[in-house]
């Protein structure tokens, strides 16, 4: 076999879930929610302010600013992520980008209009990203990661 060719009998190593292509992908994930929180922030402050309650008003700043907190926390796990592999912060961050969804999701529904029932799906997204910041830390702490090779 001439040096530098790949060996047939080993099999190539399955990159769907790699730490790089995961950090790449929770990376754009947080990206494209601080986008979106910055334009439902420009919203908020230049076409909504006035015509919105005063509580419905705090509820999409509520959504806006948690959006803005949790999208910036998941871009530097996706940065720790492109460096370290781990399970662990892999599902930590799955949950990050779930909780934010369904936390301030449900909150911008909740202001356009929809029922209450969609309400049930605040809370949801707010355990999500508790647990999945937890995650976080256990995996940090414990020491769950190794370098990505």
């Amino acid at each position: 076999m001439p040096l530098g060719a790949a060996d047939p009998t080993v099999p190539a190593p399955d990159t769907r879930h790699s730490a790089p292509t995961a950090a790449r992908r929770l990376g754009a994930l947080a990206a494209v929610l601080l986008a979106l929180a910055t334009v439902m922030g420009a919203l908020e402050s230049h076409l909504l302010r006035g015509r919105l309650s005063a509580g419905r008003d705090a509820i999409l700043q509520t959504a806006v600013q948690c959006q803005f907190f949790q999208s910036l926390g998941l871009l530097a796990l996706s940065a720790l992520l492109a460096r370290v592999d781990s399970r662990l912060l892999r599902l930590a961050a799955g949950l990050l980008g779930a909780g934010i969804v369904l936390f301030s999701g449900s909150l911008y529904l909740l202001v356009g209009g929809a029922p209450r029932w969609v309400g049930v799906l605040t809370p949801l997204g707010g355990l999500a990203l508790i647990v999945g910041w937890v995650l976080a830390a256990s995996a940090l702490w414990r020491g769950a990661a190794r370098p990505v090779q």
